[in-house]
């Protein structure tokens, strides 16, 4: 219960401390923040506000975790599976990594370490999304459009501000999503392995290694992370900017464009960082089946799985990574550019 209550602290004052890192220099206390709020409400001009740009990535986070779980349980499975002595794999497939999973769990062995992604997510997303939006707002150039240069910069920014909160998240979720792998693996090999709770393992790890246990694998998390964001946000950009704008008068792009876009920079992004994120899924799961390799680093990792399983195991789960991120990211600018926060806080967007 404790730890629990100790990552809920963190990660509220996490965004605590973001959003007085970069709302306007001049909003440094909690009456200029209340009277910034009732500026926005008065203002017929768009202004910036960071607050609701963070609760809309929240929002969104949660819905798309919710929707495509079953589908990241798989591709953490097809990433983390090696070869059996006869050269065969546990899972031939996504179809058939779906169809083994629920069979021997169930319907909710499908959504196994979900608690953990749906917690943190919400900060994840806000991070990442509200990030975003701060670093274009700051590298706008008075009445002129955003360079590629950057967007990039802007992107790579947002990417680097969220692992903070991603690594974490992924480490344990990983160890959740792949215990049932494991254990059917040990089964094969008449051996049994103890169940794993993210509780448990996040309590080892800061009794045994201190906060930083919880960061194993970050110099890979940022590699992915980084590059996924200089690659997605850009494009997101560009491909938004090509749609049918509301009628409203607003500027902003009708709800299915926004949609669309997303999902289409998504899944190019994710396959363009597959092969880091096969890396950083390896180097993250703690818990291995018996025989499996051990890796010391990224380069470790990249050379050991170069060498016994060829170049293509840098696309393993490719095709389900891009079916995880298009709607996840589809859903969540949808959900930001829709301004749901702005509707309940009565702010205009």
């Amino acid at each position: 219960m404790y730890v629990e209550l100790n990552l809920l602290c963190n990660i509220c004052g996490f965004i605590f401390l973001v959003y007085f890192i970069t709302v306007k220099i001049n909003s440094q206390t909690l009456s200029n923040i209340y009277f910034e709020i009732k500026i926005l409400k008065s203002k017929s001009t768009h202004s910036f506000s960071l607050l609701p740009k963070i609760v809309n990535g929240g929002i969104a986070g949660i819905i798309g975790v919710t929707v495509v779980f079953p589908l990241d349980l798989v591709k953490t499975r097809l990433q983390n599976q090696k070869p059996g002595p006869d050269g065969s794999f546990m899972y031939r497939s996504m179809f058939d990594a779906f169809r083994k999973t629920y069979a021997a769990e169930g319907y909710f062995g499908m959504y196994r370490g979900s608690a953990v992604n749906i917690l943190l997510i919400t900060p994840e997303k806000a991070i990442k999304l509200a990030a975003n939006d701060q670093f274009r707002h700051w590298l706008t150039p008075s009445g002129k459009p955003l360079t590629l240069i950057r967007e990039m910069l802007a992107g790579a920014g947002a990417g680097f501000f969220q692992i903070v909160v991603t690594t974490p998240m992924e480490l344990l979720k990983i160890q959740m999503q792949d215990a049932g792998r494991v254990a059917a693996q040990a089964k094969l090999e008449g051996k049994t392995v103890p169940k794993v709770s993210a509780t448990l393992l996040a309590r080892e790890l800061v009794a045994t290694k201190g906060i930083l246990g919880l960061y194993r694998g970050i110099g890979a998390t940022a590699m992915r992370d980084v590059t996924f964001s200089i690659i997605y946000f850009p494009m997101f950009a560009r491909l938004n900017s090509l749609g049918p704008r509301k009628k409203d008068g607003s500027g902003d792009a009708v709800f299915w464009c926004s949609f669309a876009s997303g999902c289409v920079a998504g899944s190019s992004a994710a396959l363009a960082v597959n092969p880091i994120d096969v890396i950083k899924t390896r180097l993250q799961a703690i818990k291995k089946a018996e025989g499996e390799v051990e890796y010391r680093g990224v380069v470790d990792c990249f050379v050991k799985t170069l060498r016994n399983e060829g170049p293509l195991a840098f696309f393993r789960g490719g095709a389900c990574r891009m079916i995880v991120i298009a709607p996840l990211f589809g859903i969540a600018q949808t959900v930001y550019y829709l301004g749901v926060a702005e509707r309940i806080m009565g702010l205009k967007k």
